[in-house]
């Protein structure tokens, strides 16, 4: 039963990273149309901004927080304005995806120069006890991400259900073209999506930093985790998103039951390759790319 309930526990805490990374880049993929992989980098980013305040320059904790999340949404719009600069020049959403990746080794290279390849700590919390639940243990950092995660993924439904710009967000993601005849500015969408999107992948990097070691390569693996995540709940669907990374989460961890630990990415690659294979649309069946 004890170990029923750790997997249990450690599925809801790598499903609730997993669907912070995921919501935020399939909200920007569903308005942008295009494959963001530097979504990574913010994570990253984020992470070592918030080593950069606390750790190095010495701030507050709570203002090294805000500032962290403040300059996760400005270089998320810094980075829309690169892909700005090619939709632009009419480049085709490949072409928008081959600057993704390039933007998210550019920028882990620029994070490896910057802080060094050694493994760095932020430090703020210290080792604490674990609570025991019925056999499982947590630790109080690892309910608190639970918590933030769930609470940050329940006003993301609903701003983007509610609000004014959650509602043109919609509309620009099920057709651009109608919603600019209605007066919706699609490129002004585009820069929000990008803002909120990488404020809620700083949030990621955040928690994620508090609980592991920091790399500059972090936000890769992360990256691929959320985009598994996207496509097995709808890569245009952020509720859909939210729903594969749970689903993701559980199954790395219960897979383990009966494999190595060691096969954990290999599992998430196998579940993704089967949905890519016999249900490429996901759970929700948003359209992919192109589509109309």
């Amino acid at each position: 039963m004890g170990i029923v309930i750790q997997l249990l526990i450690n599925s809801l805490i790598a499903g609730a990273i997993y669907a912070l990374v995921a919501a935020g880049f399939s909200l920007i993929y569903s308005t942008n149309k295009f494959v963001h992989f530097a979504h990574g980098s913010v994570i990253a980013f984020s992470a070592y901004m918030l080593y950069l305040f606390y750790s190095i320059l010495k701030f507050n904790f709570g203002i090294a927080v805000i500032l962290t999340i403040l300059f996760s949404g400005v270089f998320g719009y810094l980075l829309n304005l690169i892909y700005k600069k090619l939709r632009e020049r009419n480049a085709s959403s490949v072409i928008l995806l081959i600057a993704s990746v390039g933007l998210l080794i550019l920028i882990e290279s620029l994070i490896l120069i910057l802080f060094g390849a050694d493994v760095k700590t932020i430090g703020f919390l210290k080792i604490a006890k674990g609570l025991e639940i019925f056999g499982g243990i947590i630790t109080p950092l690892q309910i608190w991400i639970i918590i933030i995660s769930l609470l940050l993924l329940g006003f993301l439904y609903l701003f983007m259900k509610k609000t004014k710009i959650g509602k043109a967000m919609r509309a620009v993601a099920d057709n651009k073209d109608v919603a600019e005849i209605v007066g919706i500015s699609s490129e002004k969408i585009y820069s929000y999506s990008f803002i909120i999107g990488s404020l809620i992948a700083g949030i990621a990097g955040i928690l994620v930093g508090l609980e592991q070691n920091l790399e500059p390569a972090m936000g890769t693996n992360l990256m691929i985790k959320g985009f598994t995540g996207a496509v097995i709940g709808g890569i245009g669907s952020v509720s859909g998103a939210i729903l594969g990374s749970f689903l993701l989460g559980f199954t790395e961890n219960y897979g383990i039951w009966f494999l190595p630990s060691g096969y954990k990415d290999a599992i998430a690659f196998t579940l993704l390759f089967i949905f890519l294979l016999f249900k490429p649309r996901g759970i929700l069946g948003k359209k992919w790319g192109g589509d109309k």
